[in-house]
């Protein structure tokens, strides 16, 4: 499928409150490792094959396992990721399932042993602008680019 729109090109002031929401969000003191995983797990779940592609690669680049990132789908029944990592996690899928699951209180108050609210914030606005990048990605039918011999 071609892509549909130069949605930058399109509406470029728009577009730069988005990319400056993604500057806040990235530079909020959140780490990488979290930031990728985060960003990747909603990807996994709206079936945005761009932000896939992007954050896995992006992930790796910043040091993070194979393992981690094939697992992530599965992230409960997997050893591999921190109990800061999992309440991230949860949250993420709260939040992009929203529509069909609402955000329980049970799933928020497990934020409070790992996040300071300045950090629940922080953490909230990333899902919101990742599952915004995924909507944009997909509606205008972004793919990732040409697999490359390494």
């Amino acid at each position: 499928m071609t892509q549909r729109l130069d949605y930058a090109k399109a509406a470029p002031r728009t577009m730069a409150a988005l990319f400056a929401l993604e500057r806040a969000v990235t530079t909020s003191g959140l780490e990488r490792s979290l930031i990728e995983l985060v960003k990747t797990r909603a990807s996994q779940i709206n079936g945005c094959a761009f932000c896939i592609d992007m954050h896995t690669r992006d992930a790796r680049r910043a040091g993070e396992s194979e393992a981690r990132l094939y697992l992530l789908s599965a992230w409960r029944e997997a050893p591999h990721y921190t109990p800061r990592e999992r309440a991230a996690l949860a949250w993420t899928e709260t939040l992009t399932r929203i529509a069909t699951d609402g955000a329980p209180d049970a799933v928020y108050q497990a934020l409070n042993p790992h996040f300071t609210d300045t950090e629940k914030v922080d953490l909230t606005l990333l899902i919101c602008t990742i599952n915004s990048w995924n909507r944009i990605a997909i509606g205008f039918a972004v793919a990732p680019p040409p697999e490359t011999a390494s």
